[in-house]
């Protein structure tokens, strides 16, 4: 059946009754080596000839940017007929276009007609095919899936690019559907394929959809430890947590062992639920079983009792995971300096932070350097906050916008640092060339209308809409009050007026 008469159908059938019509008459015991192995684009650099070809497509790309992709086509066809087009050139392109998905289309169609020896990579083909997926334009996806079968251009990799989109667009019809057809697209429905879809119903929370498929399948497709996983996975995160354990059962009645994680997602469940008895039995469990938690379960449990400030049981987790000699990683120490420092215990994590992650060759990343400065400055201790962030520069650890913010927060509760707000701000943008976000915006605007800045503060405001990024309700409230009681009246109109455009009602 064409691609577009599978859309048709896709549309008119409900659930239940698509699973009733999966023909299964076709054996699929056999692998997918039918489908060619899924090619990446070549990431090489691009030559001086191809920079200056994609420089001047891109150009007038942009010039026609606000068209249709009709029109965009029209403008590549006027302006770029002797441009010299190479593989290279369109993937590059491709890859830089972000989400939009007309910039991306209209030069791919172009493309595409150009002729002149010039055809589509699997990596243009498939990059398209999912960025059309995740832009939710759905029928043009299934315009250019149509074409590319033509081709003979669909691979596995396109097919899960576009089950996974398709069922993050809630098109669960069409989702299976398009697994019903594939071997009419010269795909085999194979363990591989049916764990695409089963894991994309899953991600989407529809595990029940998902287990009734499994029972349509399942006599004709045998499945794999992964297609357990991936159930398991899907039980936890609807919180149904004996489904999930049932599902252990049977996969272990299957003879496919439980993998550490399996029980990991189990754990997770219960960590969400602080249902810590069970975490407990679990992994007692786990060790009988010889199945022994990794460094990722230890820290994903010391990370859920920090957040419920049960501060000596994550303690306790920690002084489990090393006398089992289970080796500790950057992402464990961070955790376990957070939890420190949040318990009350700044000079053990100081030690974690400079004699342990070395003394153990464990390298800091900049949410260790980010940890460390932030629990320091909820104890007031700017001076070795900013030691730390010096230390981190001198590391060649590039800070972000997360390592700035708690030294921000401290110097806004103290009277006369506005110079040294005015330095760090300048560190930041100028030094390390970072821009300011929404929630780094409103924390200085906040900040400053606290302590009596409220000019600097409305030129911070000017600035962020003037980037597009809308204030929270809040922010423009709490500076209309500070211009409105300080009587400046010009910066009182234009939040007003800029009030009324975003939809406010304060």
């Amino acid at each position: 059946m064409p691609l577009r008469g599978l859309r048709r159908r896709g549309r008119c059938c409900e659930a239940r009754r698509i699973l009733l019509r999966l023909s299964l008459r076709r054996s699929s015991s056999s692998s997918s080596s039918a489908a060619p192995p899924n090619q990446s684009s070549n990431s090489a650099a691009l030559t001086a000839e191809e920079e200056a070809a994609a420089a001047e497509i891109k150009s007038s790309l942009l010039r026609a940017r606000k068209g249709s992709v009709e029109d965009l086509v029209r403008t590549l066809a006027a302006e770029c007929s002797e441009v010299r087009l190479t593989s290279g050139v369109a993937d590059s392109l491709l890859r830089r276009c972000g989400d939009d998905w007309k910039f991306a289309l209209g030069f791919f169609l172009w493309a595409q007609s150009r002729g002149g020896g010039y055809s589509h990579t699997p990596y243009a083909c498939n990059r398209m095919v999912d960025l059309l997926g995740k832009m939710r334009q759905i029928d043009r996806m299934w315009d250019l899936l149509s074409e590319m079968h033509c081709r003979g251009l669909v691979t596995v990799d396109t097919i899960a690019k576009s089950i996974r989109r398709l069922a993050a667009a809630r098109r669960w019809r069409d989702a299976i559907l398009l697994f019903d057809q594939l071997e009419d697209l010269g795909l085999e429905r194979s363990t591989e394929t049916m764990n695409v879809l089963l894991d994309a119903l899953c991600k989407e929370k529809k595990v029940e959809l998902a287990s009734e498929v499994f029972v349509m399948l399942s006599p004709h497709i045998s499945p794999d430890a992964y297609t357990f996983n991936i159930f398991v996975h899907g039980w936890c995160s609807v919180r149904r947590i004996d489904e999930a354990m049932w599902t252990i059962e049977e996969m272990k009645n299957r003879g496919f062992p439980p993998i550490v994680i399996t029980y990991t997602a189990v754990l997770e469940a219960y960590c969400k639920q602080h249902n810590f008895r069970r975490v407990y039995e679990v992994l007692d469990s786990m060790s009988y079983q010889g199945c022994h938690p990794n460094v990722i379960t230890y820290t994903m449990i010391m990370t859920s009792l920090t957040k419920c400030e049960r501060f000596e049981e994550g303690l306790s987790v920690s002084d489990r995971m090393k006398s089992s000699g289970c080796k500790p990683d950057t992402l464990f120490y961070n955790a376990l300096i957070n939890l420190l420092g949040r318990a009350g215990h700044l000079f053990e994590a100081n030690q974690v932070f400079r004699v342990e992650m070395p003394r153990n060759g464990v390298p800091r990343n900049v949410a260790t350097y980010n940890t460390m400065i932030s629990i320091l400055c909820q104890y007031g201790r700017d001076d070795d906050a900013l030691d730390v962030l010096k230390e981190m520069e001198a590391q060649s650890c590039k800070p972000d916008l997360q390592t700035y913010q708690p030294l921000l927060r401290l110097l806004f509760g103290r009277r006369g640092q506005a110079g040294a707000i005015h330095r760090l701000l300048s560190e930041l943008r100028d030094r390390n060339g970072l821009g300011l976000d929404l929630d780094t915006y409103t924390l200085l605007i906040h900040g400053l209308c606290r302590v009596g800045e409220t000019d600097w503060a409305y030129q911070l405001y000017d600035e962020m809409v003037g980037s597009e990024i809308v204030p929270r309700p809040k922010t423009c409230k709490l500076l209309l009050s500070e211009t409105q009681r300080q009587n400046m009246e010009v910066y009182v109109e234009r939040i007003q007026n800029d009030v009324i455009s975003f939809g406010f009602s304060l």
